[in-house]
């Protein structure tokens, strides 16, 4: 009977039901100190949901170090599930499980074939997983846990995990924390015991409300360490507990405990070579300190393993473990006890950690390789080799998406270490963490420090990524000098003639390197501004990646990728890969993407608080706000944005030039045609040297208002209709329409006018669609009407429900879909279900005579 917690009990309820009636999943993240009741919360949900499907993992601190060894617990049940997954999925779960190699996999993978093999599991009916001391399962398993739960929706699955305090900080999932009970619920508790009242207000005194001190104080009596927190006081009353036992139960309990899995066979082979056997334990089993079961053994709750392990004499403990490497037959068990029983530096201790780390990583538990190559690390023998295994930790621990603990290994290992070249390798992480902190400057000048110590290989792609940090960062020297050191690199020279404004060098050098293919091809098709080939590049690239489930590629894939839809009118496909930018960076352990290019979409639409909320101090959204300013007809705040961002550092990348017709037009507006003359000067030549149309007629639309003449305008519309920035179009409509009805040609500006009208009605630029109905009631026409174009259907969808329209669209499977989307099939059709009524359509055939654009 659980006394107290009617709201958690209703929630779980709630949940439970909601996964039987709708199919929609749930979690709870059940937080609370020890002893405070999460395990009788789960053991209660359990018991209400015994009729359905339910898999369960209990955290055990032995194994923080054995990769995926909560997952294979969760799992090996129905393990025979896994080979039906998709292939990337089920090779990733096979070597997460230890039934197969997968030296190749993703690491995210393994939490994406968890979200499908859990669907899967409840494809019958709802499903139950349950996870009790989270805060103790391997860092591979919680990592995997954590990707599949976010991304649960409408497969009736239900996860309930109980964690300490401290655990899950900041993971996002729902909470509820479990508080000290109320007086009576407590007195409840100790009803039927044949207490004293006296002996019941020092229970309730002591135990301040927490359930296990309530029924151990209940039991033995209060312990009198009324000075200690309420955990320790439990601790406390199971020692003595302990202490009074016999002698072989003490040890047969201090065996299990240090065996820390409950894995009988061990403690049985081990517990033999002190001549001791399981009749032992009965005077523990009595107390209902342990039970046995099948093949394992387990404490009753955790603070009995803690007050048997510690409780025990350090030299004992450290015989135990010995013995229990000699009993353990699978290597990460007989690695981890050879370590806890190692007294000092040992190499031979240090070397076998180091294998575990390796044989880890084929598994792509990347967070388990950083934790093991720092416990070898810590028992080497000579600083050369704790150097070199805390820099495979640091490697290890940014992969993992932890850039802080990354920087401290990598600087413990840098003072332990005078050789160039593992120094070089070090200034790899260390420049890794500064650029993901947005420090680009101080990564590239570290990067250049060493690069020439490094093997050639590293070297050379040691230049280049210092390169690309120099360039985000505007630190146009180091470019300069990357771009020297390299010699015959067309990507980073033509970066680095850009910063000189350089454009008939730099420019075409960045075409040849689109042409060419590459890694660099879809940053050079960006800054050029060839829009299409960017979108097919970045789209092969992200479709790639989803196909063979390399989710840690995507988020600066997707985040660099977004800029391109939104400068092509693509609105919900820019939201969309913003989105997934965003929710995959989380996940991956990395700062926000996606930020900028919603800043644009909120300037755009003229949603100032947006826009204000986005990040501030990149020159991309600097340049949003000062186009907000010019739609608003804030000039001079306009020109003085502009101004600051086309004299810094990224002035010469297409989604910043473009913002000086923007300057041309503000300049103008204030009577400033000397910085109006510059801007359209410096766009011209480089509208000339990058062979864009579309920025060729942005230029002539600025010699066009310069000019105050009719033919820029003309020849701007020609190429506008051999290039696709609509916005743009739309923008040299609307400046000709003007010019038109200034010069009294009324019905000719009206024209154009109605057509820039029409156009930023369909991109829903707010502001812009209030110039244009202006520009028409200026011309005569009495109350300016609505644009006539029809509503855009996509816009009613959501950034998830488009994506899965637009593969659908394709003739895509909902299985195939959500190996793509990282969602489970049942999702998709949910998503699907949900956004046919917002098309107008009844089934995936009706897709595909939708305007759908490319996914990505």
């Amino acid at each position: 009977m659980l006394y107290g917690r009617d709201t958690e009990q209703q929630r779980i309820a709630d949940l439970l039901e909601d996964a039987r009636d709708n199919g929609r999943s749930g979690v709870l993240l059940l937080r609370g100190e020890a002893g405070i009741g999460k395990s009788a919360l789960l053991d209660w949900a359990a018991h209400t949901c015994a009729h359905e499907r339910i898999l369960r993992v209990t955290g055990y601190e032995a194994e923080q170090n054995i990769a995926f060894g909560g997952l294979n617990q969760m799992l090996w049940p129905v393990r025979e599930r896994v080979n039906a997954l998709p292939g990337p999925q089920a090779e990733a779960l096979r070597a997460a499980l230890g039934l197969a190699d997968g030296a190749n996999s993703d690491r995210f993978g393994v939490g994406l074939g968890l979200l499908t093999l859990l669907a899967d599991v409840a494809d019958g009916g709802p499903a139950l997983f349950l996870v009790d001391d989270a805060q103790w399962l391997d860092a591979a398993s919680r990592d995997a846990l954590l990707f599949a739960v976010r991304r649960l929706a409408a497969e009736g699955v239900v996860v309930l995990i109980g964690a300490r305090d401290e655990a899950l900080l900041g993971s996002g999932l729902p909470e509820a924390e479990l508080t000290r009970l109320e007086t009576c619920d407590a007195v409840r508790v100790l009803e039927g015991r044949d207490l004293t009242a006296d002996v019941v207000q020092r229970v309730l005194d002591e135990a301040a409300g927490n359930p296990l001190a309530l029924l151990e104080f209940g039991a033995a009596g209060p312990g009198g360490a009324g000075v200690l927190p309420v955990a320790d006081r439990v601790l406390a009353a199971f020692r003595a507990r302990i202490s009074a036992l016999p002698e072989p139960t003490r040890e047969l309990l201090l065996i299990t405990a240090a065996e820390g899995r409950g894995h009988l066979p061990s403690v049985v082979h081990a517990a033999a070579s002190f001549d001791l056997g399981l009749d032992d334990l009965t005077d523990a089993e009595r107390q209902h300190m342990v039970e046995v079961t099948g093949t394992a053994i387990r404490f009753r709750h955790p603070l009995i393993r803690a007050a048997a392990y510690q409780g025990a004499p350090t030299a004992r403990r450290i015989v135990v473990h010995r013995a229990l490497a000699a009993a353990a037959t699978d290597p990460e068990c007989r690695v981890r006890h050879r370590a806890a029983a190692a007294m000092g530096p040992d190499e031979d201790v240090a070397a076998d950690l180091q294998a575990a780390a390796e044989r880890a990583r084929d598994r792509s538990a990347i967070a388990v390789v950083a934790r093991l190559y720092r416990q070898a690390a810590a028992l080497s023998t000579d600083d050369r080799s704790r150097a070199v295994r805390l820099t495979a930790a640091a490697d290890a621990v940014l992969t993992a998406g932890s850039p802080d603990r990354a920087e401290d290994d990598a600087r413990e290992a840098a003072s332990l270490t005078s050789d160039p070249v593992l120094l070089a390798r070090l200034a790899s992480v260390r420049a890794a963490v500064l650029a993901e902190r947005g420090d680009g400057r101080r990564a590239a000048a570290l990067l250049l420090t060493h690069a020439g110590h490094a093997e050639p290989d590293d070297s050379r792609n040691m230049l280049r990524t210092a390169a690309a940090h120099a360039w985000t960062d505007g630190d146009t020297a180091s470019v300069r000098d990357a771009a020297s050191r390299l010699g015959d690199d067309a990507f980073v020279t033509g970066l680095a003639a850009l910063t000189t404004e350089d454009y008939a060098t730099g420019l075409p050098l960045l075409a040849r390197t689109v042409h060419d293919g590459g890694p660099d091809a879809v940053q050079a098709a960006v800054i050029l501004g060839a829009d299409e080939r960017a979108l097919d590049l970045a789209t092969a690239e992200a479709s790639r990646a989803r196909r063979l489930g390399r989710i840690g590629a995507l988020p600066d894939l997707l985040a660099s990728l977004a800029p391109v839809p939104t400068a092509l009118g693509l609105r919900a496909a820019a939201e969309a890969s913003a989105a997934e930018a965003a929710a995959l960076a989380r996940d991956t352990g990395l700062r926000h993407r996606g930020a900028a290019v919603l800043g644009r979409l909120a300037a755009l639409s003229g949603d100032e608080p947006a826009l204000l909320a986005a990040p501030h101090g990149d020159a991309f959204t600097s340049a949003s706000r000062a186009l907000l300013d010019l739609s608003l007809g804030r000039h001079d705040d306009a020109v003085r944005r502009l101004e600051d961002v086309l004299h810094g550092p990224h002035r010469h990348a297409a989604p910043v030039m473009a913002s000086s017709a923007d300057l041309v037009e503000a300049a103008l507006r204030i009577d400033r045609p000397d910085v109006a003359t510059t801007a359209q000067a410096r766009l011209a030549r480089w509208a000339d040297a990058s062979g864009q149309p579309w920025a060729r007629a942005v230029a002539l639309r600025c010699q066009a208002l310069l000019d105050d003449t009719e033919a820029p305008f003309v020849q701007a519309l020609d190429l506008h209709e051999r290039s696709s920035r609509p916005f743009e179009a739309a923008r040299t409509e609307l400046a000709y329409g003007a010019w038109l009805r200034r010069h009294r040609r009324r019905s000719d500006a009206r024209a154009r006018l109605h057509a820039a009208l029409e156009a930023f009605d369909r991109l829903r630029a707010v502001p812009w669609t209030g110039l244009a109905r202006a520009e028409l009631r200026a011309g005569g026409e009495g109350a300016a009407p609505a644009a006539a174009s029809a509503p855009v259907l996509l816009d009613r969808l959501t950034p998830q429900e488009l994506q899965v329209v637009r593969l659908a669209a394709e003739g895509i499977s909902s299985r195939e879909i959500a190996a793509q989307l990282f969602l489970s099939p049942r999702t998709v059709e949910y998503h699907l279900y949900k956004a046919y009524p917002k098309l107008g359509v009844s089934s995936r055939r009706d897709l595909a005579r939708l305007p759908l654009p490319t996914p990505a």
